[in-house]
């Protein structure tokens, strides 16, 4: 089975996601998943740092309870479940079918994105 990967970037023209998101469905071999955001506000409003705990001890662990996640990082069931409901909506979390919990399939994630001044 091929470990997952996904890259994270900002990506302001769609079209050159659209772009891309061709070239890898053409290619033979799998070529990873992305994830883009048009502006790092939409990034930092979607991924926060309590979000990226979640996801840090989700990653390589297969599925767990909400419940479970919750106790793990040491915060409150509701607030997490939200979170979760958030990463679930952006793919990096999916739902395990056999047991119901919340897994992160990606073994690896990229954060790739640059910020320049204006010219």
């Amino acid at each position: 089975m091929t470990k997952r990967t996904l890259t994270i970037r900002l990506r302001p023209n769609w079209r050159d996601g659209l772009r891309e998101a061709a070239r890898k469905a053409k290619a033979k071999t799998y070529q990873g998943e992305e994830l883009a955001f048009a502006t790092p506000g939409l990034f930092f409003g979607k991924l926060s740092e309590k979000r990226w705990d979640l996801v840090r001890e989700l990653q390589g662990k297969g599925a767990m309870s909400r419940r479970e996640l919750a106790r793990r990082v040491d915060r409150d069931v509701k607030r997490v479940h939200e979170d979760i409901a958030a990463l679930l909506e952006l793919g990096l979390f999916e739902v395990d079918e056999e047991s119901g919990g919340v897994m992160c399939p990606f073994a690896t994630i990229h954060v790739d994105f640059e910020l320049k001044a204006a010219a």
